[in-house]
């Protein structure tokens, strides 16, 4: 019987009939290999190339595509570079930084690889343990020292709602609003969206 292999498969068992004479470490080069980076949409000017793909891809966590685009397809990692750059204290680019390092560490830590090349599953599972540490520390802790997780998510927000799809297909938008109806039910006064301006 012919069977397809594919080349992680093909790689393992090669390495299992190799025995001692493959190193771990050089297993695990070619395991990584087998890897490929996701592909960024735009050349970061604040990142390096492996931050922009953590961002990006923590991003489109917080905002997937759904029936609406999500936060990769209104370039809300583009947005957090240039916002980075350009508007950021120094001290504050240097605290999203250093959280960033230190949320990828914690992602070698838990499941043995960079955030990028873990599973979608692992992304998903480390953004939400992530955010659910940051969230149980004080409230002041949190306003006076906001970490990484909780910046890049306001961050994702403000660049997605304020996109043209954001404002457009996910909140309300009138370019110039109606007459002015006061006390009526939400659902009345645009089947439930908040309003975009």
């Amino acid at each position: 019987m012919n069977q397809l292999i594919d080349r992680r498969e093909a790689l393992r068992k090669t390495a299992l009939l190799m025995g001692a004479a493959v190193s771990s470490s050089a297993l695990v080069g070619i395991m990584q290999g087998c890897k490929a980076a996701p592909e960024l949409a735009y050349v970061p000017e604040f990142f390096t190339e492996d931050q922009a793909r953590i961002v990006t891809e923590v991003a489109e966590i917080i905002i997937p595509k759904t029936d609406t685009p999500g936060a990769k397809d209104v370039g809300v990692p583009g947005f957090i570079d240039r916002i980075l750059k350009d508007c950021y204290k120094k001290e504050d680019q240097d605290r999203f930084i250093a959280g960033l390092t230190a949320f990828d560490e914690e992602a070698k830590s838990a499941y043995g690889d960079s955030f990028i090349y873990c599973e979608p599953e692992q992304q998903l599972e480390h953004v939400a343990k992530v955010q659910a540490a940051a969230l149980a520390q004080p409230k002041e802790q949190r306003d006076a020292n906001k970490p990484f997780i909780l910046m890049a998510k306001e961050l994702t927000l403000l660049g997605f709602f304020t996109s043209e799809p954001g404002a457009t297909q996910v909140l309300q938008y009138e370019a110039v609003p109606g007459s002015f109806k006061g006390c009526i039910p939400l659902s009345e006064a645009g089947n439930g969206k908040t309003w975009a301006t």
